[in-house]
């Protein structure tokens, strides 16, 4: 069953300009067509762009409707929501430029997905609109890029394989990072700078950063200390070294509402972390040592005003991001180690086939919302969700079949 709200579109991808939005666009072209069994179109604040990309795509375009909103436009943003069951949205920094349209969203009973990290901006949308959306009937999932599919989706489904195997979930879960090839685009540094800089300034925001269970509904907790990697370290399981890995602070965060939401099915002391693997001896030492003092001094200056302009000026801008090339030839592979409480063990293992910021992210994203349009029953409560709390199975079918995600079990013992 889909959504029932009667709309023109079954989804439009709002900031189709963008980066990210281009790539999107043109996977949802090259896969659906523009004029085929999906109806959807694209939205921006430039008429001008949003034509000019569908010149770009060619002639398979030609049909794909326009839609023009501005994000700081309600009147505009809740026309465009009115017109359709799902949103996709790629308009970041979402603490910057997000809020109006999931109220739009939120107000009208439309679903919504999109891409960012920002997990102090996803506990204000929370605690601001869950409510609401719960009576309208608006199922808002954040998330649904590289941060934090692999890690929400790889958890579900190892826990899922725990349970054919041992009868049980595993209560302790790590993910390690064996590879990741791709670039940074200009949007995702943008909001990883504007995370520092309000933590820089906002003490309480810095105490809530720290606490993995940020966006949890209240009252759910772990008695257990929850593992978060600051330096090096060696890991027993993979012999090899490992580093801090800068998606973790959102993932594990992602990781325990989805925990929450499907009632402590992962145990109610269930742990989680995540850490990048850095090579074996004293080569994957040091690395894992300099990894860990890079990411320490950018977050630090990029916190501090003096040298924010610094920063600003070094890494890529906003629209700027790696190239077509360099999206085909990326890679990502993750390993997950889960363990029962009577000790058993499962590894299992999530790859992506571009790169993961973009090319992957984009396919994640754009599947996402067509399973927010196509494959929910209208039982399925309004609400903020998270990619394996809401989409489960039938979006791990979408990425391995479409997306071209693979989820494979290594060993059990």
């Amino acid at each position: 069953m889909t959504n029932s709200k009667q709309a023109d579109y079954d989804l439009v991808v709002f900031g189709a300009t963008s980066f990210v939005g281009q790539i999107l666009t043109r996977y949802l072209v090259e896969n659906y067509g523009a004029a085929g069994k999906v109806k959807w179109a694209i939205a921006g604040r430039s008429e001008g762009k949003l034509n000019a990309l569908k010149a770009e795509l060619g002639a398979q375009a030609a049909d794909l409707p326009v839609l023009v909103a501005d994000a700081a436009d309600d009147a505009a943003l809740a026309g465009m929501c009115r017109q359709t069951r799902v949103v996709i949205s790629t308009v970041g920094p979402y603490a910057l430029y997000g809020e109006p349209l999931i109220k739009a969203c939120v107000d009208t009973g439309t679903d919504y997905c999109d891409l960012t990290g920002e997990v102090q901006w996803i506990r204000r949308m929370v605690e601001g609109y869950e409510a609401k959306a719960k009576k309208t009937g608006a199922r808002i999932v954040h998330c649904c890029g590289f941060d934090s599919i692999p890690s929400d989706m790889g958890v579900w489904f190892l826990q899922q394989q725990a349970e054919k195997a041992f009868g049980k979930t595993c209560q302790d879960v790590r993910m390690r990072v064996k590879v990741a090839k791709g670039g940074l685009s200009g949007g995702t540094v943008a909001s990883m700078i504007n995370v520092a800089k309000e933590a820089g300034a906002d003490p309480k925001l810095r105490k809530e950063l720290a606490n993995p269970f940020s966006i949890c509904p209240e009252g759910h907790r772990s008695k257990v200390r929850q593992p978060s990697l600051k330096t090096a370290e060696y890991d027993k399981d993979f012999d090899v070294w490992l580093a801090p890995f800068v998606m973790g602070a959102i993932n594990t965060r992602v990781v325990h509402r989805s925990n929450a939401l499907q009632n402590a099915r992962y145990g109610q002391e269930f742990t989680y972390d995540e850490a990048m693997m850095t090579g074996k001896g004293a080569k994957g030492r040091l690395t894992a040592y300099g990894i860990t003092a890079a990411l320490g001094a950018f977050f630090t200056a990029s916190a501090i005003k003096p040298t924010r302009w610094v920063v600003e000026k070094l890494v890529p801008k906003p629209g700027e991001g790696p190239s077509p090339e360099d999206q085909e030839n990326g890679f990502y592979d993750l390993r997950f180690v889960g363990r029962t409480t009577d000790g058993k063990t499962i590894i299992t293992k999530v790859t992506g086939d571009r790169d993961p910021g973009y090319g992957s992210t984009a396919k994640m994203l754009g599947e996402a919302g067509l399973c927010l349009a196509f494959d929910l029953s209208d039982d399925d409560q309004g609400g903020f969700w998270t990619p394996a709390s809401m989409l489960d199975g039938k979006l791990l079918e979408r990425l391995t079949s479409k997306a071209g995600l693979t989820f494979d079990v290594l060993e059990t013992r």
